[in-house]
């Protein structure tokens, strides 16, 4: 059996661990430079870093499984990689936002917001229009 490749949620997820990884180190900075080891030690900055990498947690696993299921329906429309590739710009741009990047934050908050939606609707609405269950074959690859 081969295996069923998705190159849209594989680069979405790997997008998404890189951006997570980021926001991580730049929490962690902000702890070095503060002191702060647990908690937020009431640090503007601190708070604001943490708090975009926990939006971020909260979501991007919603938004990386709605891309998967919906490629794993109906293959790899070029669609699905616009939509997976302005998510993840929204999300550093929110995190950017958060540090004082004029309009970052709003940004990203209604382009993430706009995404989960609209993907949501599609994987609600997908079973009802035949596009389910059909055969995917722009995202097998057969390997020997």
């Amino acid at each position: 059996m081969a295996p069923v490749l998705l190159p849209i949620t594989l680069t979405a997820v790997g997008g998404a661990g890189i951006i997570n990884f980021w926001l991580a180190v730049r929490t962690g900075l902000i702890r070095r430079q503060t002191g702060v080891e647990l908690g937020d030690g009431g640090n503007l900055p601190l708070i604001r870093r943490m708090r975009a990498h926990a939006n971020f947690v909260e979501y991007a696993p919603f938004v990386l499984m709605l891309i998967a299921l919906i490629e794993v329906s109906i293959g790899s429309p070029v669609w699905l990689w616009a939509v997976s590739s302005v998510f993840l710009i929204a999300r550093i741009a929110h995190a950017l936002g958060m540090d004082g990047m004029p309009t970052g934050r709003e940004a990203g908050t209604f382009v993430t917001f706009a995404v989960l939606l609209g993907l949501s609707v599609y994987a609600v609405a997908l079973p009802f229009t035949g596009g389910v269950g059909r055969q995917v074959t722009e995202t097998v690859i057969r390997v020997r």
